[in-house]
Protein backbone atom coordinates (compact mmCIF):
# COMPACT_ATOMS: atom_id res chain seq x y z
CA UNK A 1 0.00 0.00 0.00
CA UNK A 2 1.49 3.30 -0.89
CA UNK A 3 0.25 6.66 0.82
CA UNK A 4 -2.24 8.43 -0.82
CA UNK A 5 -1.86 11.52 -3.51
CA UNK A 6 -2.05 14.44 -2.07
CA UNK A 7 -0.47 13.23 1.83
CA UNK A 8 0.86 15.94 4.08
CA UNK A 9 4.13 15.71 4.30
CA UNK A 10 6.02 18.63 6.17
CA UNK A 11 7.30 19.39 9.86
CA UNK A 12 6.26 21.02 13.06
CA UNK A 13 7.19 23.96 15.58
CA UNK A 14 5.33 26.02 18.17
CA UNK A 15 5.56 29.98 18.58
CA UNK A 16 7.33 29.61 22.46
CA UNK A 17 10.02 27.31 21.07
CA UNK A 18 10.73 29.08 18.10
CA UNK A 19 9.64 32.90 17.34
CA UNK A 20 12.05 34.68 20.19
CA UNK A 21 11.00 38.12 19.96
CA UNK A 22 9.28 37.76 23.35
CA UNK A 23 9.18 42.08 23.88
CA UNK A 24 9.63 43.01 20.42
CA UNK A 25 6.79 45.11 18.30
CA UNK A 26 4.14 45.24 21.10
CA UNK A 27 4.28 41.25 22.08
CA UNK A 28 3.50 40.96 25.72
CA UNK A 29 4.61 38.63 27.86
CA UNK A 30 3.77 34.61 27.61
CA UNK A 31 3.72 32.70 30.59
CA UNK A 32 6.77 30.83 29.49
CA UNK A 33 8.53 34.03 29.70
CA UNK A 34 8.62 33.59 32.67
CA UNK A 35 9.45 30.28 33.28
CA UNK A 36 13.46 29.63 33.04
CA UNK A 37 15.76 26.79 31.35
CA UNK A 38 15.90 23.83 32.91
CA UNK A 39 17.54 20.86 31.90
CA UNK A 40 16.06 16.58 32.75
CA UNK A 41 17.73 16.82 35.93
CA UNK A 42 17.00 20.60 36.90
CA UNK A 43 13.21 21.38 36.60
CA UNK A 44 12.38 24.68 34.75
CA UNK A 45 11.28 27.64 36.96
CA UNK A 46 8.88 30.20 37.66
CA UNK A 47 9.98 33.75 38.11
CA UNK A 48 8.27 36.76 40.27
CA UNK A 49 8.59 39.91 42.44
CA UNK A 50 6.81 39.98 45.54
CA UNK A 51 5.12 43.10 47.11
CA UNK A 52 8.49 44.06 48.65
CA UNK A 53 10.42 44.30 45.14
CA UNK A 54 12.28 41.05 45.59
CA UNK A 55 12.67 38.39 42.82
CA UNK A 56 12.10 34.43 43.32
CA UNK A 57 12.07 31.66 41.14
CA UNK A 58 9.96 28.55 42.08
CA UNK A 59 9.00 25.00 40.35
CA UNK A 60 5.99 25.38 38.91
CA UNK A 61 4.25 23.03 40.87
CA UNK A 62 2.81 23.25 44.29
CA UNK A 63 3.09 26.74 43.72
CA UNK A 64 0.22 29.70 44.26
CA UNK A 65 1.77 33.29 43.60
CA UNK A 66 2.43 35.17 47.04
CA UNK A 67 -0.76 37.78 47.76
CA UNK A 68 0.93 41.41 46.07
CA UNK A 69 3.39 39.33 44.17
CA UNK A 70 3.48 39.63 39.70
CA UNK A 71 5.11 37.52 37.29
CA UNK A 72 8.49 38.89 36.27
CA UNK A 73 11.45 38.26 34.30
CA UNK A 74 14.79 38.74 36.64
CA UNK A 75 18.17 39.45 35.83
CA UNK A 76 19.81 36.30 37.23
CA UNK A 77 17.83 34.19 34.87
CA UNK A 78 18.11 32.61 31.50
CA UNK A 79 15.08 32.33 29.76
CA UNK A 80 15.66 30.51 26.07
CA UNK A 81 12.16 31.27 25.29
CA UNK A 82 13.15 34.52 24.65
CA UNK A 83 15.11 34.07 21.79
CA UNK A 84 14.09 30.22 20.91
CA UNK A 85 15.60 30.36 17.56
CA UNK A 86 14.62 34.15 16.47
CA UNK A 87 12.49 32.42 13.86
CA UNK A 88 10.91 36.00 13.47
CA UNK A 89 13.61 37.65 11.90
CA UNK A 90 14.73 34.44 10.26
CA UNK A 91 11.21 33.03 8.79
CA UNK A 92 11.84 33.64 5.42
CA UNK A 93 15.58 31.95 5.22
CA UNK A 94 13.54 29.08 7.37
CA UNK A 95 10.63 28.29 5.37
CA UNK A 96 13.18 28.25 2.31
CA UNK A 97 14.34 25.82 3.78
CA UNK A 98 11.14 23.75 4.47
CA UNK A 99 10.46 24.85 0.71
CA UNK A 100 13.61 23.23 -0.69
CA UNK A 101 12.88 20.22 1.47
CA UNK A 102 9.62 20.18 -1.13
CA UNK A 103 7.18 20.43 2.38
CA UNK A 104 3.30 20.32 1.47
CA UNK A 105 2.47 21.62 5.12
CA UNK A 106 3.89 23.51 7.65
CA UNK A 107 2.60 23.24 11.34
CA UNK A 108 3.16 26.24 13.19
CA UNK A 109 1.71 28.19 16.26
CA UNK A 110 0.30 31.97 16.82
CA UNK A 111 1.54 33.50 19.63
CA UNK A 112 -2.04 34.88 21.68
CA UNK A 113 -0.01 37.44 23.29
CA UNK A 114 1.95 38.84 19.90
CA UNK A 115 -1.65 39.75 18.75
CA UNK A 116 -3.54 40.90 22.21
CA UNK A 117 -0.49 41.51 24.43
CA UNK A 118 -2.46 40.89 27.58
CA UNK A 119 -5.78 38.84 26.22
CA UNK A 120 -8.35 41.06 27.09
CA UNK A 121 -7.45 44.24 24.45
CA UNK A 122 -10.37 44.62 22.04
CA UNK A 123 -8.16 45.20 18.61
CA UNK A 124 -4.82 43.05 18.03
CA UNK A 125 -1.61 44.79 17.76
CA UNK A 126 -0.69 45.29 13.93
CA UNK A 127 2.46 44.59 14.20
CA UNK A 128 1.89 40.57 15.26
CA UNK A 129 -0.88 40.68 12.81
CA UNK A 130 1.16 41.16 9.88
CA UNK A 131 3.93 39.09 10.87
CA UNK A 132 1.64 36.36 10.38
CA UNK A 133 0.02 37.43 7.10
CA UNK A 134 4.11 37.61 6.15
CA UNK A 135 4.46 33.81 7.70
CA UNK A 136 1.63 33.13 5.16
CA UNK A 137 2.49 34.29 2.14
CA UNK A 138 5.83 32.79 2.75
CA UNK A 139 4.91 29.57 2.49
CA UNK A 140 2.13 30.32 -0.49
CA UNK A 141 5.28 31.06 -1.85
CA UNK A 142 6.71 27.70 -2.20
CA UNK A 143 3.57 25.99 -2.45
CA UNK A 144 2.97 25.30 1.29
CA UNK A 145 -0.24 24.98 3.45
CA UNK A 146 0.50 26.29 6.88
CA UNK A 147 -1.16 23.96 9.22
CA UNK A 148 -1.87 26.28 12.57
CA UNK A 149 -2.26 25.76 15.95
CA UNK A 150 -4.31 28.25 17.78
CA UNK A 151 -2.72 27.97 21.30
CA UNK A 152 0.51 25.85 21.77
CA UNK A 153 1.20 26.09 25.74
CA UNK A 154 1.12 29.87 25.75
CA UNK A 155 -1.14 32.19 27.34
CA UNK A 156 -0.81 35.75 28.20
CA UNK A 157 0.72 35.96 31.70
CA UNK A 158 -1.53 38.26 32.84
CA UNK A 159 -3.94 35.81 32.28
CA UNK A 160 -2.21 33.20 34.53
CA UNK A 161 -1.79 35.85 37.00
CA UNK A 162 -5.37 37.89 37.47
CA UNK A 163 -7.52 34.85 37.01
CA UNK A 164 -5.49 31.58 37.35
CA UNK A 165 -5.74 30.33 33.53
CA UNK A 166 -8.66 28.48 32.40
CA UNK A 167 -9.57 27.41 35.59
CA UNK A 168 -11.82 30.47 35.10
CA UNK A 169 -14.49 30.27 32.99
CA UNK A 170 -13.75 33.67 31.71
CA UNK A 171 -11.46 32.27 29.54
CA UNK A 172 -13.80 30.67 27.45
CA UNK A 173 -14.70 34.56 26.24
CA UNK A 174 -11.10 35.63 25.92
CA UNK A 175 -9.88 32.91 24.27
CA UNK A 176 -13.04 33.19 21.35
CA UNK A 177 -12.24 36.54 20.82
CA UNK A 178 -9.32 35.62 20.27
CA UNK A 179 -9.56 33.02 17.82
CA UNK A 180 -12.70 34.36 15.69
CA UNK A 181 -10.00 37.08 15.06
CA UNK A 182 -7.53 34.47 13.55
CA UNK A 183 -10.49 32.66 11.74
CA UNK A 184 -11.56 36.37 10.16
CA UNK A 185 -8.37 37.89 9.27
CA UNK A 186 -6.49 34.58 7.91
CA UNK A 187 -9.24 32.22 6.84
CA UNK A 188 -8.16 32.52 2.90
CA UNK A 189 -4.74 32.50 3.69
CA UNK A 190 -4.81 28.90 6.06
CA UNK A 191 -6.61 25.83 5.43
CA UNK A 192 -6.07 23.29 8.31
CA UNK A 193 -6.27 24.48 11.51
CA UNK A 194 -5.75 22.57 15.19
CA UNK A 195 -7.80 24.42 18.24
CA UNK A 196 -5.30 23.06 20.98
CA UNK A 197 -2.23 21.40 21.10
CA UNK A 198 -2.23 17.91 22.96
CA UNK A 199 -4.92 19.36 25.10
CA UNK A 200 -5.23 16.36 27.15
CA UNK A 201 -1.19 17.35 28.81
CA UNK A 202 -3.37 19.40 31.45
CA UNK A 203 -3.89 16.43 32.98
CA UNK A 204 -0.23 15.90 33.61
CA UNK A 205 0.79 19.39 33.90
CA UNK A 206 -1.49 21.88 34.96
CA UNK A 207 0.69 25.10 34.54
CA UNK A 208 1.76 23.94 31.02
CA UNK A 209 -1.18 23.19 29.78
CA UNK A 210 -3.79 24.97 31.74
CA UNK A 211 -1.46 28.39 32.97
CA UNK A 212 -2.57 27.86 36.42
CA UNK A 213 -1.77 26.54 39.91
CA UNK A 214 -4.07 24.31 41.16
CA UNK A 215 -3.13 25.08 44.70
CA UNK A 216 -4.82 28.77 43.92
CA UNK A 217 -8.36 26.90 43.61
CA UNK A 218 -10.68 26.18 45.94
CA UNK A 219 -11.16 22.80 44.37
CA UNK A 220 -9.27 19.94 45.03
CA UNK A 221 -6.11 19.89 42.54
CA UNK A 222 -7.82 17.01 40.53
CA UNK A 223 -10.98 18.69 39.95
CA UNK A 224 -9.64 21.55 39.43
CA UNK A 225 -7.62 20.39 36.53
CA UNK A 226 -10.56 18.62 34.50
CA UNK A 227 -12.67 21.93 35.34
CA UNK A 228 -9.87 24.01 33.68
CA UNK A 229 -9.94 20.82 31.08
CA UNK A 230 -14.43 21.54 30.25
CA UNK A 231 -13.64 25.33 29.86
CA UNK A 232 -10.77 24.00 26.91
CA UNK A 233 -13.32 21.81 25.63
CA UNK A 234 -16.22 24.36 25.53
CA UNK A 235 -13.97 26.73 23.58
CA UNK A 236 -12.69 24.35 21.00
CA UNK A 237 -16.34 23.38 20.38
CA UNK A 238 -17.38 26.82 19.87
CA UNK A 239 -14.25 27.62 17.70
CA UNK A 240 -15.17 24.83 15.65
CA UNK A 241 -18.54 25.79 15.27
CA UNK A 242 -17.39 29.51 14.60
CA UNK A 243 -15.19 28.23 11.76
CA UNK A 244 -17.94 25.75 10.02
CA UNK A 245 -20.33 29.31 10.21
CA UNK A 246 -18.10 31.67 8.86
CA UNK A 247 -15.75 29.71 6.65
CA UNK A 248 -16.44 27.69 3.33
CA UNK A 249 -13.14 25.73 2.76
CA UNK A 250 -10.59 24.19 4.99
CA UNK A 251 -10.92 21.52 8.27
CA UNK A 252 -10.16 22.63 11.46
CA UNK A 253 -9.28 19.66 14.07
CA UNK A 254 -8.11 18.49 17.95
CA UNK A 255 -4.48 17.21 18.91
CA UNK A 256 -3.90 15.07 22.48
CA UNK A 257 -0.09 13.71 23.19
CA UNK A 258 -0.65 10.17 22.50
CA UNK A 259 1.12 7.20 24.76
CA UNK A 260 0.22 3.69 23.26
CA UNK A 261 -0.06 1.81 26.63
CA UNK A 262 1.22 -1.99 27.45
CA UNK A 263 0.34 -3.88 30.55
CA UNK A 264 3.55 -4.96 32.56
CA UNK A 265 2.46 -8.63 32.42
CA UNK A 266 -0.90 -10.55 31.75
CA UNK A 267 -2.17 -9.97 35.33
CA UNK A 268 -5.91 -8.93 34.77
CA UNK A 269 -5.20 -5.90 36.77
CA UNK A 270 -2.08 -4.65 35.08
CA UNK A 271 -4.62 -5.30 32.10
CA UNK A 272 -7.21 -3.50 33.43
CA UNK A 273 -5.14 -0.55 34.37
CA UNK A 274 -3.70 -0.29 31.11
CA UNK A 275 -6.96 -0.12 29.57
CA UNK A 276 -8.48 2.77 32.12
CA UNK A 277 -5.07 4.76 31.51
CA UNK A 278 -5.86 4.19 27.62
CA UNK A 279 -9.52 5.41 28.20
CA UNK A 280 -7.75 8.90 30.01
CA UNK A 281 -5.45 8.92 27.10
CA UNK A 282 -8.26 9.30 24.65
CA UNK A 283 -11.63 10.74 26.49
CA UNK A 284 -10.38 14.94 25.23
CA UNK A 285 -10.56 13.26 21.77
CA UNK A 286 -14.11 11.30 22.72
CA UNK A 287 -15.52 14.15 23.47
CA UNK A 288 -14.02 16.57 20.47
CA UNK A 289 -14.92 13.88 17.92
CA UNK A 290 -18.25 12.21 19.37
CA UNK A 291 -19.33 15.33 20.95
CA UNK A 292 -20.25 13.74 24.38
CA UNK A 293 -18.73 12.64 27.28
CA UNK A 294 -17.32 9.08 27.67
CA UNK A 295 -19.62 7.02 30.85
CA UNK A 296 -16.07 5.96 31.79
CA UNK A 297 -15.24 9.19 32.57
CA UNK A 298 -18.56 10.51 34.03
CA UNK A 299 -18.37 7.40 36.52
CA UNK A 300 -14.78 8.08 37.43
CA UNK A 301 -16.02 11.75 38.21
CA UNK A 302 -18.63 10.44 40.24
CA UNK A 303 -16.19 7.62 42.19
CA UNK A 304 -13.47 10.44 43.04
CA UNK A 305 -16.21 12.99 44.06
CA UNK A 306 -15.12 15.13 41.22
CA UNK A 307 -18.10 17.85 40.72
CA UNK A 308 -17.85 19.84 37.32
CA UNK A 309 -18.98 23.65 37.06
CA UNK A 310 -21.01 22.36 33.61
CA UNK A 311 -20.88 25.14 31.04
CA UNK A 312 -24.52 26.21 30.37
CA UNK A 313 -25.62 24.49 27.22
CA UNK A 314 -22.64 22.03 26.94
CA UNK A 315 -24.30 19.50 26.03
CA UNK A 316 -25.13 20.82 22.39
CA UNK A 317 -22.28 22.84 22.31
CA UNK A 318 -20.20 19.74 22.29
CA UNK A 319 -22.44 18.34 19.79
CA UNK A 320 -22.37 21.22 17.35
CA UNK A 321 -18.21 21.51 17.81
CA UNK A 322 -16.91 18.33 16.70
CA UNK A 323 -13.99 18.30 14.45
CA UNK A 324 -12.92 17.45 10.85
CA UNK A 325 -9.87 15.07 12.11
CA UNK A 326 -7.98 14.17 15.03
CA UNK A 327 -4.44 14.63 15.10
CA UNK A 328 -1.60 13.45 17.80
CA UNK A 329 1.61 13.79 18.69
CA UNK A 330 3.63 10.14 19.13
CA UNK A 331 7.15 10.42 20.77
CA UNK A 332 6.89 6.71 23.20
CA UNK A 333 4.55 4.15 24.12
CA UNK A 334 3.78 3.39 27.94
CA UNK A 335 4.33 -0.06 30.17
CA UNK A 336 1.60 0.03 33.51
CA UNK A 337 1.22 -1.87 36.44
CA UNK A 338 -1.41 -1.69 38.77
CA UNK A 339 1.24 -1.28 41.20
CA UNK A 340 2.00 2.80 40.00
CA UNK A 341 5.12 2.87 42.41
CA UNK A 342 6.83 0.59 39.91
CA UNK A 343 7.03 3.49 37.28
CA UNK A 344 9.76 5.88 37.30
CA UNK A 345 10.17 9.40 35.81
CA UNK A 346 10.72 9.64 32.30
CA UNK A 347 11.21 13.51 30.92
CA UNK A 348 9.52 16.09 32.44
CA UNK A 349 6.27 14.98 32.68
CA UNK A 350 5.55 11.29 32.55
CA UNK A 351 6.39 8.17 34.33
CA UNK A 352 6.72 4.48 33.06
CA UNK A 353 8.35 1.24 33.37
CA UNK A 354 11.62 -0.01 31.37
CA UNK A 355 10.21 -1.66 28.39
CA UNK A 356 13.05 -4.54 27.53
CA UNK A 357 11.82 -5.03 23.88
CA UNK A 358 12.87 -1.46 22.69
CA UNK A 359 15.14 0.99 22.41
CA UNK A 360 15.52 4.45 24.00
CA UNK A 361 16.35 7.88 23.53
CA UNK A 362 18.85 9.82 25.11
CA UNK A 363 16.45 11.11 26.91
CA UNK A 364 14.96 7.95 28.19
CA UNK A 365 12.03 7.60 25.44
CA UNK A 366 11.16 4.34 24.19
CA UNK A 367 11.12 3.98 20.19
CA UNK A 368 8.16 2.15 19.22
CA UNK A 369 7.15 2.74 15.37
CA UNK A 370 5.05 -0.54 15.65
CA UNK A 371 3.34 1.17 18.76
CA UNK A 372 1.99 3.88 16.27
CA UNK A 373 1.26 1.45 14.02
CA UNK A 374 -1.17 0.04 16.50
CA UNK A 375 -2.70 3.42 17.55
CA UNK A 376 -3.17 4.44 14.18
CA UNK A 377 -5.50 1.37 13.49
CA UNK A 378 -6.68 1.94 17.35
CA UNK A 379 -7.94 5.76 16.26
CA UNK A 380 -9.49 4.63 13.00
CA UNK A 381 -11.60 2.05 14.48
CA UNK A 382 -12.61 4.26 17.31
CA UNK A 383 -13.11 7.50 15.71
CA UNK A 384 -13.77 6.75 11.66
CA UNK A 385 -12.23 10.84 10.59
CA UNK A 386 -8.89 11.12 9.16
CA UNK A 387 -5.86 10.95 11.47
CA UNK A 388 -3.09 14.00 11.59
CA UNK A 389 0.42 13.18 12.84
CA UNK A 390 1.20 16.10 13.51
CA UNK A 391 4.32 15.98 16.12
CA UNK A 392 6.67 13.02 15.88
CA UNK A 393 10.62 12.98 16.13
CA UNK A 394 13.88 12.15 17.64
CA UNK A 395 15.73 14.31 20.17
CA UNK A 396 19.39 13.65 20.53
CA UNK A 397 22.63 15.04 20.78
CA UNK A 398 23.73 16.57 17.36
CA UNK A 399 27.68 17.33 16.44
CA UNK A 400 28.04 19.92 13.61
CA UNK A 401 31.22 18.97 11.90
CA UNK A 402 34.35 21.10 11.69
CA UNK A 403 32.76 21.34 7.99
CA UNK A 404 29.09 22.17 8.82
CA UNK A 405 27.52 19.04 8.59
CA UNK A 406 25.76 16.88 10.82
CA UNK A 407 25.81 12.91 10.50
CA UNK A 408 22.96 12.01 11.99
CA UNK A 409 21.77 9.02 10.79
CA UNK A 410 20.33 8.11 13.72
CA UNK A 411 17.79 10.08 13.07
CA UNK A 412 17.01 9.05 9.66
CA UNK A 413 16.41 5.55 10.70
CA UNK A 414 14.24 6.35 13.41
CA UNK A 415 11.76 8.41 10.94
CA UNK A 416 12.18 5.72 8.50
CA UNK A 417 11.10 3.08 10.86
CA UNK A 418 7.81 5.18 11.78
CA UNK A 419 7.42 6.12 8.26
CA UNK A 420 7.12 2.67 7.51
CA UNK A 421 4.90 2.13 9.98
CA UNK A 422 2.94 4.96 8.86
CA UNK A 423 2.48 3.45 5.28
CA UNK A 424 1.65 -0.33 7.19
CA UNK A 425 -1.34 1.19 9.05
CA UNK A 426 -2.37 2.85 6.09
CA UNK A 427 -1.93 -0.95 4.30
CA UNK A 428 -4.43 -1.81 7.11
CA UNK A 429 -7.28 0.69 6.16
CA UNK A 430 -6.47 3.38 8.41
CA UNK A 431 -6.96 7.12 6.94
CA UNK A 432 -3.94 8.99 7.25
CA UNK A 433 -4.01 12.34 6.21
CA UNK A 434 -0.40 14.01 7.09
CA UNK A 435 2.96 13.60 9.06
CA UNK A 436 4.98 16.80 10.32
CA UNK A 437 7.89 15.16 12.44
CA UNK A 438 8.28 17.74 15.17
CA UNK A 439 11.11 20.01 15.24
CA UNK A 440 11.25 20.21 11.65
CA UNK A 441 14.19 23.28 12.64
CA UNK A 442 16.29 22.66 15.49
CA UNK A 443 14.17 24.76 18.17
CA UNK A 444 13.77 25.17 22.34
CA UNK A 445 12.46 21.81 23.90
CA UNK A 446 9.71 21.90 25.76
CA UNK A 447 10.01 20.26 28.56
CA UNK A 448 13.88 21.28 29.83
CA UNK A 449 14.23 23.85 27.12
CA UNK A 450 17.34 22.23 26.19
CA UNK A 451 18.72 23.36 22.53
CA UNK A 452 21.21 20.65 22.94
CA UNK A 453 17.97 18.16 22.77
CA UNK A 454 17.55 18.52 19.14
CA UNK A 455 15.17 17.06 16.59
CA UNK A 456 15.35 19.30 13.39
CA UNK A 457 16.35 18.60 9.77
CA UNK A 458 18.20 21.63 10.10
CA UNK A 459 20.94 22.72 12.60
CA UNK A 460 20.73 26.28 14.55
CA UNK A 461 23.67 27.06 16.01
CA UNK A 462 22.98 28.14 19.41
CA UNK A 463 23.35 26.50 22.80
CA UNK A 464 21.23 26.18 25.91
CA UNK A 465 22.74 29.80 27.10
CA UNK A 466 21.79 31.09 23.90
CA UNK A 467 25.40 31.43 22.82
CA UNK A 468 26.10 30.89 19.23
CA UNK A 469 25.37 32.61 15.41
CA UNK A 470 21.97 30.90 14.82
CA UNK A 471 23.27 30.14 11.57
CA UNK A 472 21.63 27.21 9.83
CA UNK A 473 22.73 24.34 8.26
CA UNK A 474 21.13 21.34 6.77
CA UNK A 475 21.59 18.00 8.20
CA UNK A 476 22.12 14.42 6.22
CA UNK A 477 18.31 14.01 7.59
CA UNK A 478 17.26 16.94 5.33
CA UNK A 479 18.00 15.52 2.24
CA UNK A 480 16.71 12.39 2.85
CA UNK A 481 13.79 14.03 4.07
CA UNK A 482 13.24 15.83 1.05
CA UNK A 483 13.94 12.32 -1.23
CA UNK A 484 10.94 10.64 0.82
CA UNK A 485 8.90 13.63 0.28
CA UNK A 486 9.51 13.83 -3.61
CA UNK A 487 9.07 9.96 -3.33
CA UNK A 488 5.68 10.37 -1.58
CA UNK A 489 6.83 7.95 0.80
CA UNK A 490 8.47 5.38 -1.73
CA UNK A 491 12.00 5.87 -1.16
CA UNK A 492 13.00 5.54 2.20
CA UNK A 493 16.64 4.48 1.44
Amino acid sequence: MSFPKGFLWGGATAANQCEGAWNVDGRGPAKTDVTTGGSVKEPRKITYVDKDGNGHAVADRNFELPEGAHYAVLDDYLYPNHDGIDFYHHYKEDIALLGEMGFKTFRMSISWSRLFPTGLEEKPCEDGVQFYHNVFKECHKYGIEPLVTMIHYEIPVYLTETINGWESPKMIDYFLHYTKFLIDEYKDEVNYWITFNEINMIMNSSYLGGGMFVEKSKKTPEACIHQALHHQLIASALTVKYFREHTSKGMIGNMICRLQNYAYTCNPEDVLATQQQSQFNYFPTDIQVKGTYPTSILNYYRKKGIEIDWYPGYESILKEGTVDFASISYYHTAVISAEPDKAEPIGAFIRNLENPYIKMTDWGWGIDPTGLRITLNDMNDRYGVPIFIVENGLGAHDELTSDNNVHDNYRIEYLRAHIQAIKEAIGDGCNVMGYTPWGCIDLVSCGDCQMTKRYGFVYVDADDEGNGTYQRYRKDSFYWYKKVIASNGEDLD
